[in-house]
């Protein structure tokens, strides 16, 4: 077997995951979709003309520093160098968040799904301390990952091109070292994580505690240490079997989206875990989604299988692409094994 068959047979593996491809965007459009409605309310009063911290008066140091302008924008890559205001910031946000609901909706090609990673990147750069956290920088790496989860130009649900399966397997690299990553600061960090008592108070501390966030908190001391063992769990063991066999990947995709789903209704961390979700959803195949979705969409999906053609354009995209995600992730890795580990 000569290596052109070899990749035909790995490339023909992504015909299995279209309703895989359906559930990550529709998921997505709905993280943007809130991402950009909340800078819509809040980007004017933090980053605008009287704002706590004004991004024009920010872009004019950068320009000053970096000698100009160009300068500037390979430095702050942001649409916000060709001009900005309050007006500016607001329909910049609303047109997000349209087009996001456009993708939440069922239509997404390459071309949308790169306007809507600009538009994000722009409006992180230019937010500075109210931008720096890393689900933002998180949002970015999974929007740009579905660019190529897409065709160029067909928008449809299930276009004629199949899902790429080295960008599905992208996705699940993506969710692996977020919780890798999660769970090795906390060993390295607090003392509580190792002695399984940081849920003791974690409830009363969190920055929003939500509805149920009382009665969690005043549960048994053996159910929290329960809770920081199981953490360590799914956030040290369960990522690997993300990598495994289909049953075994199942598995470990339903556990870490629970995990995610629990943390979502024991708090509130805006779209953080809803985010979160969007790359375990990448161990899962048609096999298992059709049992969850309507029998309508279901069939759709399985018509676009028969019917798909393989796209030697896209497949050399994706190739290219998990090239690179190679080279970039060097970084990631050693920072994950490193004593001195940066979230």
């Amino acid at each position: 077997m000569n290596g052109e068959n070899v990749l035909q047979k790995l490339f023909a593996r992504g015909n299995s995951y279209w309703l895989t491809r359906f559930v990550i965007l529709r998921l997505l459009g709905f993280v943007y979709a809130v991402a950009f409605l909340v800078a819509a309310q809040q980007l004017v009063p933090l980053v605008g003309e009287h704002g706590l911290t004004p991004a024009k008066h920010f872009l004019e140091i950068v320009r000053t520093q970096l000698g100009s302008r160009d300068a500037g924008m390979l430095r702050v890559p942001t649409l916000f160098w060709f001009g900005i205001s309050d007006n500016a910031l607001s329909i910049f946000s609303w047109i997000g968040f349209g087009l996001s609901l456009v993708v939440l909706g069922g239509y997404a090609n390459a071309i949308l799904l790169a306007v809507l990673w600009a538009m994000y990147m722009s409006i992180v750069h230019i937010g500075q301390i109210w931008y720096g956290y890393g689900w933002e920088i998180q949002l970015l790496e999974t929007g740009f990952l579905s660019i190529f989860l897409c065709p160029l130009l067909d928008g449809r649900p299930f276009p004629k091109c199949r899902p790429p399966i080295l960008v599905i397997w992208l996705f699940r690299w993506l969710g692996f070292r977020i919780m890798i990553g999660a769970g090795l600061i906390k060993l390295r960090g607090d003392p509580c994580w190792r002695d399984l008592t940081c849920l003791y108070y974690h409830y009363e501390t969190q920055p929003i505690p939500g509805p149920i966030s009382r009665y969690l908190h005043f549960a048994p001391l053996w159910f929290h240490k329960f809770e920081a063992a199981w953490n360590h769990f799914v956030e040290l063991v369960v990522p690997w079997f993300s990598f495994g066999p289909r049953h075994v990947r199942h598995i470990a995709g339903a556990l870490l989206i629970t995990f995610q789903i629990f943390l979502i209704v024991s708090g509130n961390l805006s779209f953080l875990n809803y985010l979160t979700i969007i790359p375990f959803l990448a161990c899962f195949d048609d096999t298992f989604l059709r049992h969850f979705l309507p029998r309508a969409v279901v069939q759709r999906a399985e018509r676009a299988a028969k019917e798909s053609e393989p796209s030697r354009i896209n497949n050399t995209v994706a190739l290219a692409l998990s090239i690179l995600v190679v080279y970039l992730s060097v970084a990631p890795v050693l920072n994950l094994v490193s004593g001195r580990q940066l979230m």
